[in-house]
């Protein structure tokens, strides 16, 4: 049993449920729609981390493998650039954007739900030491669903962190929300690289990737909805009215 494999997983879960359980409580108080699909959003990254934790504790589960394939795979990037979509554009085109998105995703949730799996992997349960794949996918079609949605998550919201960030520069103001879109910039695209070394065979590269990912998102979002003259512990123990809204 590796513990990058079980307990980073776990911590990553527990981190984004932690972060979705505050933006969620500041969406009950500011009612802005890019709060609520951020909170889904990190409550999939929760989903997918616990996934991977239950995977690297006991091995190999149908159920667990398309949960994790679905929010963890497919769902999360999108969602949570969603959310940027209706903090930087237009109500209208946010709409007709989400219209597509749900769409979109109800349809993921049918192919990944009737999807046939590696017959192999149904005659053992132990943990092989190895991360989740999507290899473990023999329909046809599904696992080309990802690109998409890892495409539209990383261009909302990577470019929408870079595009904010650049902005309160450009015109010298909110430096803490300079700081915080940079941070949620490289903690958003952080899993990308980690997927990416964990291909050419870095084990591990991935887990550590989503668990840095959380925390860079999380200190991101804080600082951003925090003055500069108000310290970061004292921002996460206030009242949700007394944080600066973004």
């Amino acid at each position: 049993m590796s513990i990058i494999n079980t307990w980073l997983p776990f911590l990553s879960s527990i981190l984004g449920f932690s972060f979705a359980f505050f933006v969620f409580r500041r969406y009950l108080v500011r009612r802005r729609p890019h709060l609520l699909l951020w909170s889904i959003g990190m409550v999939m990254y929760g989903i997918g981390g616990f996934c991977e934790w239950y995977y690297g504790l006991f091995g190999w589960n149908p159920l667990i493998f398309r949960s994790w394939y679905l929010f963890g795979a497919i769902l999360v990037a999108a969602w949570l650039g969603q959310g940027t979509v209706y903090l930087l554009a237009k109500r209208k085109w946010a709409n007709a954007l989400m219209a597509i998105l749900a769409l979109a995703s109800l349809y993921a949730v049918f192919r990944i739900a009737t999807a046939e799996l590696d017959p192999s992997l149904m005659t053992h349960s132990l943990h092989t030491g190895s991360e989740l794949s999507g290899h473990a996918i023999i329909t046809s079609g599904v696992r080309a669903l990802t690109p998409f949605f890892n495409l539209y998550g990383t261009v909302t919201l990577v470019g929408g962190a870079v595009w904010s960030a650049w902005m309160f520069w450009r015109k010298r103001v909110l430096l803490h929300r300079t700081i915080g879109n940079i941070l949620i910039a490289v903690g958003a695209i952080s899993p990308a690289f980690g997927g990416a070394f964990s291909r050419f065979g870095f084990s591990g590269a991935l887990y550590v990737s989503e668990l840095l990912g959380a925390i860079l998102m999380f200190i991101g979002f804080i600082r951003a909805i925090t003055p500069m003259e108000v310290p970061l512990r004292v921002a996460l123990r206030s009242p949700v009215p007394r944080i600066t809204d973004s």
